[in-house]
């Protein structure tokens, strides 16, 4: 089951006296957030964003009815969501929270190799961190390794032949 509301960032502090706040981004980056109408706080309380902007590596915010720094001093630390029903994401991207936890299963074989504990952004392309009995391996998030990638099924299919026999240390 996927989660309706997705951690995408923590506040961090307040900006300026208007009560607006510097939210650390969790997801691709600051600009992602000045997209976003609404964030949410782990009791589903909704903040309706006013403006939002990118300062250096961090967005600023301004939330309806948080006009003032002791107001916004109060949301400091405290981690925001997004309710995935807000975000159109393109054909074949998907969050990361959805993909965390998938098991990776070999194209070729159907032999399973351990689940998606971590999605590292590299800049050039994504890399999954599969682990299985405590052993990690990273995999290229690349067209020629991972075929597929289907969170409804809670797997992603990788070619293994590709990688140059990566798991044959695990037998």
């Amino acid at each position: 089951m996927k989660k309706q509301y997705l951690e995408t960032g923590k506040i961090v502090g307040i900006h300026g006296l208007k009560g607006e706040v510097k939210i650390e981004p969790w997801c691709d980056g600051p600009e992602f957030l000045t997209g976003l109408k609404r964030l949410f706080l782990k009791n589903d309380t909704e903040l309706k964003i006013k403006s939002a902007r990118v300062h250096k590596n961090i967005t600023i915010v301004h939330f309806d009815g948080i006009d003032t720094p002791e107001q916004a001093e109060s949301l400091r630390g405290k981690t925001v969501s997004l309710n995935r029903d807000d975000i159109q994401l393109p054909e074949g991207v998907n969050f990361v929270q959805d993909i965390i936890g998938l098991t990776a299963i070999d194209l070729n074989s159907g032999k399973e190799y351990g689940k998606v504990t971590d999605v590292i952004s590299t800049g050039a392309n994504d890399v999954y961190e599969i682990t299985k009995d405590g052993k990690s391996y990273l995999i290229p998030k690349i067209d020629e390794v991972v075929s597929e990638v289907d969170t409804d099924r809670g797997i992603v299919r990788i070619n293994t032949r590709i990688l140059g026999g990566l798991f044959e240390d695990e037998d």
